[in-house]
């Protein structure tokens, strides 16, 4: 009876996520072939938006027709390194993605802004007829999330989300030759975690704002804080009035790999604790600590993360391990291996870093080498994707399901209680102060999208 049970909530998880899929509509943009020149734009050309236009670039024949920053230096440098890495582009430049978006017809737009943005531009970018490769997460509250949504399905268009684990080789091979074969037995637990020093420190004090920012236009929507120097890169991670902490950052990736190994949906219930335990003389408002649980029906997945301390496993440090009866698989976006419990023989993969086939790559400031294979192949999916009129890898739902977990996670930490989403009705049942915080406030003039009005 038990089983029959159990076979019955996979049954009806897996055939709730397929009609969520089927909700979505197929996107009605015309094929891409191989040899068509894309028209493509970049809005927010800090680190990330220019490494993964850079990798379109490598595999598809690109027009970058337009760049985007309201930091004028940001503009010009991403201007520059464009045109001597990359002859043959002439770009005209924008300070606002609104009037970029108005002046052009693009077949994909790359969104590389700081998280409080993503949701606002998406939804712009797919109302202006272009399909979007977006960064994750794909928002910083629930209600922004459904929003991406219900605009991807309106408008007809694709979104890739920049959860390219998905795509990343050493990853899917592991996936089809432990995962999909059964070879970890039953699955009883999951641990996802972090443990990279990585919250920004200082407390610098407010200065005058540079004439190359325009500040106001980069926060946007989000709170207002007084100006204490460039943003830029890890600054802004270190605040939740722009972000979702470490868990938005960093868990999305590692529960999104499990959910996507797994087939996983949207978890019964989410808890967390944690806070600033450690690092209280910085400014930073993110938490250094916390450990989540997803549970689903069959097991759970606990994250952890720290910014501060020893990893527990030195050579995993923001890694996923998902234990079976019979062995473990530990994965990461550098390696995975497979540790039996019996006498089987282990099995390690490395990660794939294409450094014969793109010598460029190691010349390119900053580049995370490990992860641009993956990038790589996460465009050439998208391409696929239009090509074929279908989803792709990291579709806008799945992606909300990763997102969404996250952000319950830093609520129930915040709330001090589980919380459980019900996606049909957009709500946390029987939770109204858990409700009321599915929306952050918006700064005026800027209105928070809504799900039923994009």
């Amino acid at each position: 009876m038990e089983n029959q049970q159990q076979g019955r909530r996979s049954f009806i998880k897996k055939s709730a996520a397929a009609l969520a899929l089927m909700g979505l509509g197929l996107p009605s943009f015309g094929h891409i072939q191989n040899k068509q020149t894309l028209k493509v734009a970049l809005i927010g050309c800090g680190w990330y938006g220019k490494m993964d236009l850079w990798r379109l670039i490598q595999i598809a024949n690109v027009e970058v027709i337009a760049l985007c920053d309201v930091d004028q230096n940001h503009l010009a440098e991403a201007n520059t390194l464009l045109k001597n890495r990359f002859s043959g582009h002439t770009p005209s430049l924008y300070k606002d993605y609104r009037d970029l978006l108005k002046s052009h017809q693009l077949d994909i737009t790359i969104i590389g802004t700081p998280d409080h943005w993503h949701a606002l531009q998406t939804i712009a970018a797919l109302k202006a007829g272009s399909h979007v490769y977006l960064q994750k997460p794909i928002s910083v509250d629930i209600i922004e999330g459904e929003a991406v949504v219900a605009a991807t399905k309106k408008y007809k268009k694709i979104v890739q989300v920049g959860l390219q684990r998905r795509s990343t080789p050493h990853l899917i091979e592991a996936k089809n030759q432990i995962i999909d074969t059964g070879n970890l037995g039953k699955i009883g637990h999951v641990e996802i975690c972090c443990y990279y020093h990585m919250r920004a420190k200082g407390n610098p004090q407010e200065k005058p704002i540079p004439d190359f920012l325009d500040y106001d236009l980069w926060t946007g929507p989000a709170p207002w804080r007084p100006y204490d120097g460039l943003p830029h890169k890890r600054w802004w991670r270190a605040f939740m009035e722009y972000s979702n902490g470490i868990t938005g950052d960093m868990c999305i990736h590692m529960l999104d790999a499990v959910r996507w190994m797994l087939d996983l949906g949207w978890p019964t219930q989410v808890s967390a604790k944690g806070g600033i335990f450690v690092q209280k003389n910085e400014k930073s408002n993110i938490a250094d600590t916390q450990t989540a649980t997803f549970e689903y029906p069959e097991f759970n997945i606990v994250w952890q993360h720290r910014t501060w301390g020893n990893p527990v496993d030195p050579a995993y440090p923001w890694a996923f391990k998902i234990f079976g009866e019979n062995a473990y698989l530990a994965g990461s976006p550098f390696q995975a291996d497979f540790v039996p419990y019996g006498e089987e023989k282990p099995i390690h993969w490395e990660a794939v870093y294409e450094k014969d086939k793109f010598p460029e790559d190691l010349n390119e400031k900053d580049i995370e080498l490990h992860a641009v294979p993956a990038t790589r192949r996460h465009f050439q999916n998208l391409l696929q994707a239009i090509n074929e009129n279908r989803h792709p890898n990291a579709n806008i739902y799945e992606s909300h399901i990763s997102t969404a977990c996250c952000i319950l996670a830093n609520l129930s930490m915040e709330l001090e209680r589980p919380l459980t989403y019900d996606p049909a009705t957009r709500s946390i049942p029987s939770d109204s102060e858990a409700n009321e915080k599915l929306r952050r406030p918006y700064r005026s003039p800027w209105i928070h999208p809504e799900p039923d009005q994009v």
